[in-house]
């Protein structure tokens, strides 16, 4: 069993990856934090709760994360990808579940000491409640086996910037923070995420094998799905498609070994017109002075979208 403490900011591609995660039989949940990124924290902890009820979940605390990353204004929601709710414009019922009332960091921090070095971290949004919780407390990165963190890229084109990917440009300084704490990282960035493609022809097979008690939660996939290829039509001139990010660093989390992963001394580019953000390594004999994060620069990219699919079919 992997029990899993999740930060994201749920949008359309964080809510696959949580129905893949709760739907997962090796998995547990232990606690989902919200943070600003897709959408601002609060909107991203209502789709939480609403996520939780499509897959008949269990109560899990969801606390909502900082609203605000740590040095700058929030440029605020990406609809033309996720919608004015986050989620496609798809309505799904309100939920009768309540948010855990506790701060992001505190709660952090209390999953990490009850689950000492056997907890994952799996990041889908901007690092602002990871490097928070860092700043306040220090012991937390020795508490945690291992972070996943969905984020970057190496040597594929930006999807902000000619260089910076969403999530690590949404809040540079809290993800040098996060390089720079020791913890062991595995980045799963655009360089792995932009060649695996889930198409319209997957959800339709998905439809048709889906297990019964996934009816609810496949059904909400395919109308956000629906939205999210739209933005990428816009954004990537992508035709019956759409790139694989949260979900991809989700399969990582529970699959590493479909990943050819490399190791770089890291740090981000926290200032500069255009290049804020940006994944910087150093390959030289004598590197500057920096933590060693892994990068996934290839993945097995048919057997990464049948495990996802796998979680929900007979």
């Amino acid at each position: 069993m992997i029990r899993l403490l999740i930060d994201a900011d749920t949008g359309v591609d964080d809510s696959i990856a949580l129905l893949y995660a709760l739907n997962h039989a090796d998995v547990e949940i232990v606690g989902i934090t919200t943070v600003t990124g897709n959408t601002d924290s609060e909107q991203a902890g209502v789709n939480t709760l609403k996520i939780l009820d499509l897959a008949d979940a269990p109560d899990i605390p969801v606390v909502i994360g900082e609203r605000q990353p740590l040095e700058e204004k929030w440029h605020g929601p990406v609809t033309f990808i996720h919608g004015e709710n986050g989620i496609g414009n798809v309505q799904l019922p309100d939920s009768a579940r309540s948010f855990r009332r506790q701060d992001v960091s505190d709660f952090m921090m209390e999953m990490a000491e009850r689950y000492a070095g056997e907890l994952v971290l799996v990041t889908l949004g901007p690092l602002t409640n990871v490097a928070r919780t860092l700043r306040r407390y220090p012991d937390f990165g020795k508490k945690i086996r291992r972070v996943v963190s969905m984020g970057g890229t190496l040597n594929m084109r930006g999807n902000v910037s000619p260089v910076a990917e969403a999530n690590f440009a949404g809040d540079p300084r809290a993800c040098d923070i996060v390089f720079q704490s020791g913890m062991d990282i595995l980045t799963v960035g655009l360089d792995v995420t932009i060649k695996t493609r889930l198409t319209v022809g997957h959800m339709e097979l998905l439809k048709r094998v889906r297990k019964e008690s996934c009816r609810k939660a496949v059904e909400y996939m395919d109308q956000a799905l629906t939205y999210y290829r739209k933005g990428s039509r816009e954004q990537n001139y992508s035709l019956d498609d759409c790139p694989l990010h949260d979900p991809l660093a989700m399969v990582a989390a529970l699959h590493p070994e479909l990943f050819q992963i490399q190791r770089r001394k890291a740090r981000i580019e926290c200032g500069g017109t255009y290049c804020k953000g940006m994944v910087v390594t150093d390959t030289r004999e004598k590197p500057f002075q920096a933590e060693y994060v892994s990068f996934a620069v290839d993945v097995d990219r048919e057997r990464a979208v049948a495990y996802l699919l796998a979680a929900f079919w007979e």
